[in-house]
């Protein structure tokens, strides 16, 4: 009879309890990208009838413009969680602030984020829209635009669009996520910055920045993840147009897997997208890891 140490006996009484959270996460996560996998070597579709057809799937893919959607896609990814973290830190700095009416300003932060997703996005719709839109006629008064601009109907125009409104979307739980790190610094570091004769700018750069860098982490990452796999936005706005010039990887594997009913280039689009973000988080960790560890040699240093 096998006898075992207390250490052991709370390992496995630990593993006992999540093996129902990891037979869920398995039956939820695992199974589904299992058979997508299986699918990305097939040529199923609407017909029964369907075959192995190897990497025939994976061949195809960079022969017709995918590879022109990867680009695009993290060009879309880092603009919209570039801005996103800007004006997110910007926000929750002013919040953070001692400001009248400061809990109003937290309030209406949020309807941005509540607003159901597809109603927000069919009012930003209306706005780009030439004839009709606001940011049109603000632009036609102001004297920035000679007549009516279809801001959904030029493809570089468009693909800004879509960021700009990814953006109004994702900036409020950036904001909320940074503002409640700020607030779990110790007021006593800025008073003693402050009678030290350390101005705004070093006081954020010594002491806030620092203070909400594992939160900042990990809110860009989460957004990152977000805003590479965003569907609704691109869609409902201009479905991928004019010409291809918001056809992100998602968008494209939806009109190939839903649209043309071939699940099994789809599924193959569907695993490329795993794989590149699996490498992207991965690098991202490791850069993380590399930078927080020279942060850690200069004090080691300094000190």
């Amino acid at each position: 009879m096998i006898r075992l140490t207390q250490r052991q006996s709370i390992q496995i009484f630990a593993y006992l309890l999540l093996m129902p959270a990891l037979g869920f996460l398995a039956f939820i996560v695992l199974l589904p990208l299992a058979e997508a996998i299986r699918l990305s070597f097939t040529n199923t579709g609407l017909s029964p009838n369907w075959q192995y057809v190897g990497f025939s799937n994976y061949t195809k893919i960079f022969k017709k413009g995918f590879d022109d959607a990867i680009v695009l896609t993290f060009f879309w990814m880092f603009m919209s969680v570039g801005l996103k973290l800007a004006l997110g830190t910007m926000g929750a700095l002013l919040l953070n602030a001692q400001l009248w009416g400061r809990t109003l300003f937290r309030i209406l932060t949020i309807p941005p984020w509540i607003i159901p997703i597809a109603i927000g996005i069919m009012g930003w719709a209306w706005m780009y829209n030439g004839t009709f839109g606001l940011v049109s006629n603000l632009m036609q008064f102001f004297g920035i635009l000679d007549g009516p601009y279809e801001f959904l109907g030029y493809p570089t125009s468009a693909l800004w669009a879509c960021i700009v409104t990814d953006v109004w979307v994702g900036v409020p739980m950036v904001t909320i996520f940074l503002l409640a790190a700020m607030q779990g610094i110790p007021r006593d570091l800025y008073e003693a910055a402050w009678c030290d004769g350390a101005g705004r700018w070093r006081r954020f750069w010594r002491i806030t920045l620092p203070g909400i860098s594992s939160t900042m982490a990990t809110i860009s990452m989460l957004s990152a993840i977000w805003t590479f796999n965003s569907f609704e936005i691109i869609w409902i706005l201009t479905k991928g147009g004019p010409r291809g010039a918001t056809t992100t990887m998602i968008i494209d594997t939806y009109r190939v897997a839903i649209g043309r009913f071939k699940y099994g280039e789809g599924s193959a689009r569907a695993v490329i997208i795993v794989l590149l973000l699996s490498v992207f988080i991965t690098l991202y960790f490791m850069l993380l890891r590399y930078l927080q560890r020279r942060k850690t040699e200069g004090k080691v240093t300094h000190a």
